[in-house]
């Protein structure tokens, strides 16, 4: 399995993820009500793993400018025709990966990560590059499921899946455990909260400054 395999099966993945609907409609529009109030007009925002650019839409009016990427071509093709549809003069997608972003004098002030970092391959290598992508004293933003803590039945099943191209390449971490990875990147945690109102989901949303 390679990043390309990831690649291969969000595009072949993307028009059936774009007609989904959100699991839990009132826990997603709290993370996005809080992650508004983390942003100022001025900051310039990365989000990565935008998929089909939902989110992205939502926030870049707020911001001076919004980078929106995702890995694989077709979730951002569904991206950019949602924005045809309603244009957001900030925001821009990009098919690309934390990894091959370049750190630059302009950094972000903050970096988003949705449903996104269970996702990665070398989850502290991300966080590290996460880091060099910031402005001081930048955030990261996140909220990933923690398979760790779901059903372990769930656990169990994934290399199953992954084997039969049923389900990607996925972490399994406690939120402990992806706390620790975080502050061992650079970062102070701020806030760790559970914004699932149907249950418990194991989907943690973390707020961490760079130090």
């Amino acid at each position: 399995m390679s990043l390309a395999s990831d690649a291969r099966f969000w595009d072949r993945s993307s028009r059936k993820y774009a007609r989904g609907a959100i699991a839990d409609q009132a826990g997603y529009e709290r993370t996005l009500q809080r992650t508004r109030a983390l942003l100022g007009p001025g900051d310039r925002v990365l989000e990565l793993g935008c998929g089909t650019g939902t989110t992205a839409l939502v926030l870049a009016s707020g911001v001076q400018s919004y980078l929106a990427t995702d890995i694989s071509a077709g979730m951002i093709a569904i991206a950019e025709e949602k924005h045809a549809a309603a244009p957001a003069p900030s925001l821009v997608f990009r098919i690309a990966t934390a990894e091959a972003l370049l750190p630059d004098a302009a950094k972000f002030n903050a970096v988003l990560g949705f449903n996104y970092l269970h996702l990665v391959r070398d989850l502290p290598g991300t966080l590290r590059r996460v880091h060099a992508l910031l402005a001081a004293e930048g955030l990261l933003i996140s909220k990933t499921p923690c398979v760790g803590e779901m059903n372990p039945l769930i656990r169990l099943a994934l290399p199953v899946m992954r084997a039969l191209g049923l389900a990607p390449h996925a972490g399994v971490f406690r939120v402990s455990a992806l706390t620790r990875q975080i502050s061992a990147a650079g970062f102070e945690i701020l806030a760790v909260e559970n914004h699932a109102t149907k249950g418990d989901d194991n989907r943690p949303y973390i707020v961490a400054r760079k130090t």
